[in-house]
């Protein structure tokens, strides 16, 4: 690899994670992992942990964020960090777009 990427805005490149949850790596490095998150109304994250600390940024929409079993309205400009190994998932109030950074890389979203 080398010492840097760029990366270009495009409608493409969208990985489906479940029905109405669609996400899309813009770019990682040694230690961080940045990606881009598709959210559609209604649709749920389910509950699960990873063994990634993840800081999020809620770009546009509505959601309802659960974090080690505490609700959590996010609206557009709200932010969170969820350290490894934590409980969360989300309600997807209205369509909504979201950034996150994971760390240690996550290999299965290279």
């Amino acid at each position: 690899m080398q010492n840097y990427q760029v990366g270009k805005a495009s409608e493409t490149g969208y990985v489906k994670m479940l029905e109405g949850i669609e996400r899309k790596t813009l770019g990682y490095g040694n230690n961080t992992l940045l990606c881009e998150f598709k959210l559609a109304k209604g649709k749920l994250l389910p509950m699960h942990q990873h063994p990634h600390e993840q800081t999020g940024y809620l770009v546009n929409g509505y959601i309802i964020m659960i974090i080690d079993g505490e609700r959590h309205e996010m609206k557009p400009g709200d932010s969170w960090t969820i350290n490894e190994n934590v409980e969360h998932g989300a309600e997807i109030m209205e369509d909504s777009l979201a950034v996150e950074v994971f760390s240690p890389v996550r290999d299965d979203y290279k």
